[in-house]
């Protein structure tokens, strides 16, 4: 009996799909290779895989394959797409050529990979290094110098503060001061004692050519009619009624 046609569709079953991708995909190889190498062809194979793992086969090289397959599939009015492309292309290896150059002189500088390098590369290397230290000293010394500025304003400012504060305390340690004085005296006036008296001073110093005085003791020339003696008879500086006056300054 003949085999039978197989449907093709998908495989459900997980386990049989990958079996049969893994025995299929071998078997296209093979069939490539036999291909390029029974009929001198130039044979360019990719497969993907469902996971996205990549299989190929060129036996010229699969990228000189694909530049002949654009160079074949586009038509004399696609000759603005080909040098667009083609220029594409020369960028490309450029900007490849410049990043292999930078990766390669960034190990040099690293460290790394100095053995092939001669004694001028050595040299010259040495003195990229030194010039890029100098550099890197000079601008820590910038900032250093910048931060010390900083600091030093910070501490003027300070200062000021500290100063202005210590005013405050004074003014407010007089004030208080002041005020304690004035209590005493005005408690000592209010005791209501008829026999003490003050006179303060003026605050003019021309309204008054004398010192005040506090008049303590019973004035006995006031009661008998007599007159005071002269150091007791200054105007304003003594009260009758008491006869021992004292000078006190205020």
């Amino acid at each position: 009996m003949g085999r039978g046609r197989v449907e093709l569709k998908r495989i459900e079953n997980k386990i049989n799909r990958q079996v049969t991708f893994s025995k299929r995909r071998n078997g296209l190889l093979k069939k490539a290779h036999e291909l390029s190498v029974l009929c001198d062809a130039e044979v360019a194979l990719i497969i993907f895989s469902s996971r996205g793992k990549l299989y190929d086969y060129g036996n010229v090289g699969i990228t000189k394959t694909l530049e002949r397959y654009q160079q074949s599939c586009f038509t004399p009015q696609d000759n603005s797409i080909e040098r667009e492309t083609q220029s594409f292309y020369q960028e490309h290896a450029k900007l490849k050529a410049k990043y292999d150059s930078l990766q390669i002189t960034q190990r040099h500088l690293l460290g790394e990979d100095l053995g092939p390098l001669s004694v001028k590369e050595l040299q010259s290397l040495e003195k990229q290094l030194e010039g890029a230290l100098q550099l890197a000293r000079q601008r820590k010394t910038q900032i250093m110098i910048e931060e010390m500025e900083e600091l030093r304003k910070k501490e003027r400012h300070l200062g000021d503060l500290n100063q202005q504060l210590k005013i405050k305390l004074q003014l407010n340690e007089e004030g208080h001061t002041l005020k304690a004085i004035q209590t005493i005296w005005g408690s000592t006036s209010a005791a209501g004692n008829s026999n003490f008296v003050f006179h303060p001073s003026p605050l003019n110093p021309l309204e008054c050519q004398t010192e005040p005085v506090l008049q303590i003791g019973f004035n006995h020339y006031a009661q008998e009619g007599s007159s005071a003696p002269k150091s007791m008879s200054n105007e304003g500086n003594f009260i009758p009624g008491w006869g021992l006056a004292t000078p006190f300054k205020f």
